[in-house]
């Protein structure tokens, strides 16, 4: 399909799927074909459960297949079709950041609205997409909302991927933009204090190890935003078993992820670099605001993450959403369930981090 088609097609997509939100939710069940869908107590969201039908007419294939650059390419044009009209924030800046022993790393820079002269707080951004899919435009409008509600800076970096990249590329380039975003805030109209981390998905992931590897450097971010993190790559859990198919994220997807992000280079799933579930200690790390969606395979381990956080002594917020799946902060054009999730998101982000400020002043 030539990019004039495809834009196209995308254009209609987004406008049914918008219309489609507006019918009443018996309607959009039986144009489903399935009744409620109810699982471990909870219902999905009659509007997803509707694109997650229509999904799975339109595409055989899962988020990891056929192969990585289709994936990609595929993966690309649905979130930007899903993304809808971009949210105005204070201005958005893509600039590329320097690193000694590696290419320079393209970042964007979403600045908020607010011109009152004091300081926000600035969170390194790392998207979803398994290692493999994603980019800088296919987690735009989630970091708008986030900017524009959590009323905080946003640097969202554009990491390597795997397979062409494995382990620890990815790794190496959170590292990397957090180190330079603590030193370079200021320049960035930001609070140097309040330099956070966070992430959805594998970007979760890697904001969870980053964070860990920073603070026993002795650079802890001053926060961690953990959307549906994975956590653990070898540990099978109820979720994994309950929404591990027909769902947008699928146990196969998480099997060849993870494959892709470490096979070539022979790292254990069991690593804590790849798996922070399996860390010996979490003491010591910055508070979390953990968020999880009900019908996810990454659920349980996520909120386990939490658990043993909290256990170690760490502030920790869950936020479960328990009708929607993995991949809400994708839907924001076109899921009114997803945008009221992502809003409550960024309010909750903007409560912990104002109170990480205060007990720092």
């Amino acid at each position: 399909m030539s990019d004039e088609r495809a834009s196209a097609f995308e254009r209609v997509q987004l406008i049914t799927a918008r219309a489609l939100a507006r019918l009443p939710a018996w309607l959009q069940l039986r144009l489903s074909g399935q009744p409620p869908v109810v699982v471990d107590g909870q219902t999905l969201d009659p509007h997803v459960q509707l694109l997650l039908a229509i999904h799975r007419r339109r595409t055989p294939y899962g988020l990891s297949q056929p192969t990585p650059a289709a994936a990609r390419a595929r993966f690309r044009r649905d979130m930007l079709a899903a993304a809808g009209t971009k949210t105005p924030v204070g201005a958005v800046r893509d600039f590329d950041i320097p690193r000694a022993d590696a290419a320079p790393l393209r970042v964007r820079h979403y600045a908020p609205p607010t011109t009152d002269g004091h300081a926000r707080p600035l969170l390194v951004y790392l998207h979803g997409g398994g290692f493999v899919i994603g980019d800088l435009d296919t987690h735009d409008e989630a970091c708008r909302l986030v900017s524009l509600h959590a009323d905080t800076h946003v640097l969202s970096v554009e990491y390597r991927l795997a397979p062409e990249h494995p382990f620890p590329a990815a790794l190496d380039d959170a590292h990397a933009a957090l180190a330079w975003a603590q030193e370079n805030a200021a320049a960035l109209g930001a609070d140097a204090a309040r330099v956070a981390l966070g992430g959805d998905s594998a970007g979760g992931n890697l904001a969870a190890v980053a964070a860990r590897l920073a603070t026993r450097a002795g650079s802890p971010p001053a926060a961690q935003l953990l959307i549906y993190p994975a956590t653990d790559a070898q540990t099978e859990r109820p979720s994994h078993q309950l929404f591990g198919a027909g769902f947008f994220l699928t146990r196969a997807d998480c099997d060849t992820f993870f494959a892709h992000y470490t096979e070539a280079t022979g790292v254990g799933r069991d690593d804590p670099r790849v798996s922070p579930l399996c860390a010996d200690d979490l003491a010591g790390l910055p508070p979390a605001l953990v968020v999880t969606a009900g019908f996810d395979v990454l659920r349980d381990e996520g909120e386990e993450y939490a658990t043993r956080l909290r256990a170690a002594g760490v502030t920790v917020q869950v936020l479960r959403f328990p009708a929607l799946a993995h991949g809400f902060i994708n839907l924001l054009g076109i899921s009114p369930a997803a945008r009221r999730a992502t809003v409550e998101i960024a309010r909750a982000w903007r409560t912990l981090v104002e109170a990480v400020g205060a007990r720092a002043a």
